[in-house]
């Protein structure tokens, strides 16, 4: 009988903790980023095709939000600082990543190898587009959330990802950050539940 590793390596997400140069209030896992970054993808999706005209697999954004940093559970969380700080550091990032990504593929069964190297090599840009834009928004939300329990230490961080998220240029992303961002400083009183 075989025993695949594929799986328990993935729940290996949640020991993977981000923000590793800032002072956080409460620390975020790998595991909480990629389901927020899931439900902003699909979310993103629908906002596109509703109101924009769009034709965009919600369902498969949200499964490429649920992996897209995969990588980092052999790699680590490398700081955003770090990463693009000038050109080779990321070119070599990027192929630690995919080195990794390869890594975990290995750990599937061959029936199941082709389905997830899809997903993890993913070439459909408008969709690799929406996940990066909800991945941005997901860091927003945090530095939100940081700065709502009084830490500054987010505050440039959250200055990039506004004016980064605003350059995107994206019509559902502008949405989602005038219609559901406001709520993210709001006391859950606040809420009106």
């Amino acid at each position: 009988m075989n025993c695949y590793h594929f799986f328990s390596v993935i729940s290996r997400m949640k020991y993977i903790h981000r923000w590793g140069l800032m002072r956080n209030s409460k620390d975020e896992n790998l595991s909480e980023h990629s389901l927020e970054v899931a439900m902003i993808a699909h979310a993103l999706c629908l906002i596109k095709n509703k109101r924009f005209g769009g034709n965009i697999d919600a369902q498969k954004a949200a499964i490429l939000g649920l992996y897209h940093d995969a990588s980092e559970i052999l790699t680590g969380d490398l700081p955003t600082p770090v990463k693009y700080h000038n050109p080779e550091i990321y070119e070599s990032y990027k192929k630690v990543e995919f080195f990794a990504i390869k890594k975990i593929l290995k750990m599937l069964p061959d029936y199941l190898y082709d389905e997830y190297k899809n997903l993890f090599f993913e070439k459909d840009k408008e969709l690799l587009a929406i996940v990066k834009a909800a991945d941005k928004i997901s860091a927003l939300i945090k530095c939100i959330e940081e700065e709502n329990v009084g830490n500054n230490e987010f505050k440039s961080a959250k200055k990039r990802l506004t004016e980064s998220l605003e350059n995107l240029k994206r019509p559902e992303v502008d949405v989602f950050l005038s219609d559901f961002l406001p709520s993210y400083a709001l006391s859950l009183d606040d809420q009106e539940l």
